[in-house]
């Protein structure tokens, strides 16, 4: 069987930038399939490319600017997932950025396939260990999103 990664990206110090990581441990709470390895990616590293190039199929879970009102989920599968990341911020305050992540992993020749990022529009990224309301509102709807990828892929 095939493996899936989720891959919750954040900091959660830092309020709505830690929803990807609240939403991987609410999904991991009640997800009980053993193809799939919950990965907390917190402010990405290169190790991560050891994972993500280990899997079958990625799921990566984190805040995003997607100019929409805070609490949006939206979902980038494959090619748009990549045309998505590759237009991201410069000047990252991670060691490595999603987009050089998944440029690793393709180099490799083991990018995952299918791919999905979940992006959750932040209201506020600024010292709070809890989202905004908004966030923590969406952060059951994008268990949801995960949950039917993983269904459809199966």
């Amino acid at each position: 069987m095939t493996r899936t990664v989720i891959l919750g990206i954040g900091n959660t110090l830092l309020g709505d930038d830690g929803a990807g990581i609240h939403a991987l441990r609410a999904l991991e709470a009640r997800c009980d399939d053993a193809n799939v390895q919950f990965v907390d990616g917190g402010t990405l590293s290169f190790p991560l490319t050891e994972a993500l190039g280990d899997a079958g199929r990625l799921i990566v879970i984190d805040a995003a600017q997607l100019d929409a009102p805070p609490g949006t989920v939206r979902v980038f599968e494959n090619g748009a997932m990549d045309a998505y990341v590759a237009r991201g911020p410069c000047g990252s305050v991670h060691e490595v950025s999603l987009a050089e992540l998944l440029d690793m992993v393709r180099l490799l020749g083991r990018l995952p396939e299918p791919r999905a990022l979940i992006g959750i529009q932040p209201a506020v990224v600024d010292w709070s260990e809890t989202p905004t309301p908004a966030v923590a509102a969406a952060i059951p709807q994008a268990c949801a999103r995960a949950q039917q990828l993983l269904a459809a892929w199966s």
